[in-house]
């Protein structure tokens, strides 16, 4: 059956600011089983939880995003990652497994929260039509990574365990579908945030109208729907509710930058660069990248990133020649930091991505120059990074632009994948990066703990 039924313990603790601040009420803990929500005052705890619940996908998202595609070499004695460093992937392998249960233990929460907050009374209804839309959207969000990572994926709506026990794989479209359904219900009730706030850890903590269209927009260029990605992620840029660093190392270097549209938080206890992550197998990012080495820079992305075409985006990585030796590079992802740092949040999406999304949307249309064209939108990154103006103008040449752009922009924050995978791009370089490289990888395997314990189940083919 699917694990987030067998969890027994769920940690709801959430962080708001700095490393040392704590959202009320204090953090509690709960059998995933036996979430309450009987009255009021449970409202909050669980609505902490359904965040915290997200908050778990995030570093295992961003192994699959990267770890998986070409940006990271294996540099230690993990098999997991090993695996996914030498393209060998197995559905045995634990980060497959972390990943899957960090997103189904968002639907479930979402779930219970849809299923019991209707029924309890004395809550107001703007906090009901609140609640209940952050958990749609959180819904969708899982479903929209679930279905991009494994294909055709068990839809579960309910908390029933007789139900999920034997649910079956539902095909990718009819996610979709519910991806955007649950998304559209959510934006009606996600509050509003006035033009030019200055509360930037609210506005990327929190849920609102402009982050769900942000999702929305990630959502319809995914989907090839060009018009609306575009007209989406303009909403996004025009609100004024966030706004681009004015140096790219604040983006690497700082917790809550101005640009942050969503971004989740950690303490001095659960940390991800910290030994205690349980969605990284207990190896968080920071130790991966940092105190283990586990894994280093590819020196394809290091030569992309190093490029005068990066500018400043170079602040990605940092070089030691201490590290040097054997088949290390001495290269080092900086993005992610231990908990004492100022840098040891993950960001899920940031303002720089909207412009990406609208290049991408607007070359695809052929709308390539002037000041709504493709160009201008490159361009308003490439300004930042103090990098060289983009001078192609022929549709295939922007596009490839495009994904140059996000490789210097977007590096190690879990999207190349994903990217090379919804262009059709996967094969042709990754099978240029390893000779391991197989089609099959363009999906991740269902994981073989849950095959062995729902029967009902199906493998994806190759594995």
């Amino acid at each position: 059956m699917i694990r987030f039924l067998q969890y027994s313990l769920l940690s709801i603790v959430f962080m708001l600011a700095s490393c040392e601040q704590v959202l009320e009420p204090k953090p509690v803990a709960l059998l995933a089983d036996d979430l309450v929500l009987n009255e009021p005052n449970d409202v909050q705890p669980v609505r902490i939880g359904l965040y915290s619940a997200l908050r778990s996908t995030a570093a295992p998202n961003m192994i699959a995003g990267d770890f998986t595609a070409d940006y990271l070499v294996h540099n230690g004695t993990f098999t997991d990652f090993r695996e996914l460093g030498t393209k060998q992937i197995t559905a045995a392998n634990g980060a497959v497994n972390s990943l899957w249960v960090g997103l189904y233990r968002a639907i479930y929460v979402a779930n219970f929260i849809l299923e019991k907050l209707p029924q309890v009374s004395g809550v107001s209804e703007n906090t009901r039509k609140q609640v209940i839309a952050e958990a749609r959207f959180i819904r969708g969000w899982a479903n929209f990574i679930a279905t991009q990572t494994y294909g055709d994926i068990p839809k579960v709506t309910s908390t029933d365990q007789a139900t999920n026990r034997a649910i079956v794989r539902t095909p990718k479209a009819d996610i979709l579908a519910s991806v955007l359904a649950d998304y559209q219900a959510a934006l009606t009730d996600l509050p509003s945030v006035a033009s030019g706030s200055t509360d930037v850890t609210t506005n990327a903590t929190y849920l609102n109208k402009i982050s769900c269209q942000a999702a929305m927009a990630r959502y319809n260029l995914y989907m090839k729907n060009w018009v609306d990605a575009e007209r989406l992620a303009t909403v996004v840029i025009s609100s004024g509710v966030y706004t681009l660093q004015t140096n790219y190392s604040d983006v690497v270097l700082k917790d809550f930058t101005a640009e942050s549209i969503l971004e989740v938080g950690y303490n001095l206890t659960d940390d991800p660069g910290t030994s205690n992550d349980p969605v990284t197998n207990g190896v968080g990012l920071n130790n991966l990248f940092v105190s283990r080495r586990e894994v280093i820079p590819s020196n394809q992305v290091v030569a992309a990133l190093t490029s005068a075409e990066s500018g400043t985006r170079s602040a990605t990585i940092g070089f030691n020649v201490q590290n040097l030796r054997g088949s290390d590079n001495g290269w080092t992802v900086l993005k992610y930091g231990t908990a004492s740092e100022d840098n040891n949040n993950i960001v899920l999406m940031r303002l720089a991505e909207m412009y990406l999304i609208r290049a991408e949307a607007r070359a695809q249309q052929g709308k390539l120059t002037g000041t709504s064209g493709a160009i201008a939108d490159l361009n308003v990154l490439r300004t930042r990074a103090k990098a060289p103006a983009v001078s192609v103008t022929a549709q295939a040449d922007v596009l490839l632009a495009v994904e140059r752009e996000r490789v210097y922009e977007l590096a190690f924050e879990g999207q190349r994948w994903y990217d090379l995978v919804r262009t059709g791009r996967a094969q042709a370089v990754m099978s240029a990066y390893t000779p391991n490289w197989n089609v099959r990888y363009e999906r991740w395997p269902i994981p073989q703990r849950e095959i062995q314990q729902n029967p009902n189940l199906t493998q994806n083919p190759g594995y």
